[in-house]
């Protein structure tokens, strides 16, 4: 296990600079000028040249990328070009949202994807196993704008259940801030208007994320199920007269849920990462419409700043991973 932890680690800091070198480059070929965009169109050269050399985009791009590595070593992200706030404390201010929305997703796709994935296996090739492989086919194949607007146009609409934006009405006051997360916050002071009103909010730009995600888990675990049945091991257990849950969930399940951790762990990475639209189309206040906004807008930083805290997720999250995988599998104690 320390050999997985410190190989991980090490990665970690090879992904990050490759991350945060390609993409500083990349951003900083694209056509447009941020000091412009910030000063406006009517500003005199005098003003423009001024704000470039505060901003430090009069020097090389070699010298700004090894200004902005010096920071990160010291943990500054750097000051957003759009806000005027520190990049780590915009990121800190609207990464609660983006996690409680990834969360939901997460919880929703396992929630429906594993149960959708033993059916199907179990009843291979029957009317079930059908409907599931078309369900994943779907589900794999919609993109997630699409599935979004088809969304709002049902549920708010023409049925009129869910909220299109936000994570509250403007009528219903934030609960007291203790994670961020509004669900959990307005749980734990009681606040059950927020906690009603938050969870509406939730469910379609939530259910819009978990879609693609929930059919590669139905797919994973059917795949995974369909090769565990099959194994010598389990028509002993039914020579031997074990059938039904038991063997379903205590040997089938536990032994296919193996190879499937690697593929839910890494999901909720692409959850995070995904939630870029999913909360640009419902307007949802995290770190995902705040990157698209600074995109707009040029704001190197604040871009640099949400692919270096994505890249540390996802090296975290295969380190998360990898243990989880080590503990279910004796053969790596061996």
């Amino acid at each position: 296990m320390k050999q997985i932890i410190l190989k991980r680690l090490s990665m970690l800091v090879l992904v990050l600079v490759g991350v945060t070198m390609l993409t500083f480059f990349l951003s900083h070929v694209i056509p447009g000028d941020p000091a412009r965009m910030m000063v406006g169109q009517r500003a005199t050269e005098e003003t423009l040249q001024e704000v470039r050399r505060q901003l430090g985009l009069d020097q090389p791009v070699w010298v700004q990328y090894f200004t902005y590595i010096q920071g990160l070593f010291a943990g500054d992200l750097g000051t957003s070009i759009r806000t005027q706030q520190p990049v780590s404390d915009d990121l800190l201010t609207f990464f609660p949202a983006t996690l409680e929305l990834a969360l939901l997703a997460f919880v929703i796709a396992i929630l429906f994807g594993v149960p959708i994935g033993i059916l199907s296996a179990v009843k291979k090739d029957t009317a079930w196993d059908h409907a599931g492989r078309l369900f994943s086919i779907a589900g794999v194949s919609t993109p997630v704008f699409w599935s979004g607007l088809v969304g709002i146009l049902i549920f708010y609409k023409f049925l009129d259940w869910l909220p299109s934006s936000g994570r509250l009405d403007l009528s219903v006051p934030p609960p007291l801030k203790i994670t961020g997360l509004y669900l959990l916050d307005s749980l734990l002071t009681g606040n059950w208007a927020a906690f009603k009103n938050s969870l509406l909010h939730l469910l379609l730009p939530s259910f819009t994320l978990a879609f693609a995600q929930l059919a590669i888990v139905t797919r994973q675990v059917r795949a995974s199920m369909l090769e565990v049945l099959g194994q010598e091991y389990i028509r002993t257990a039914l020579a031997n007269g074990i059938s039904g849950p038991v063997l379903l969930f205590r040997y089938a399940l536990r032994n296919a849920l193996i190879p499937t951790i690697t593929v839910v762990g890494l999901s909720f990475g692409s959850l995070l990462g995904g939630a870029v639209v999913t909360e640009t189309i419902f307007s949802w206040p995290g770190m995902g419409k705040y990157v698209v906004d600074s995109i707009a807008f040029l704001d190197f930083p604040a871009i640099m700043g949400f692919t270096f805290v994505i890249s540390i997720g996802y090296v975290l999250i295969n380190l998360l991973v990898d243990l989880t995988y080590y503990a279910l599998n004796p053969e790596m104690k061996e």
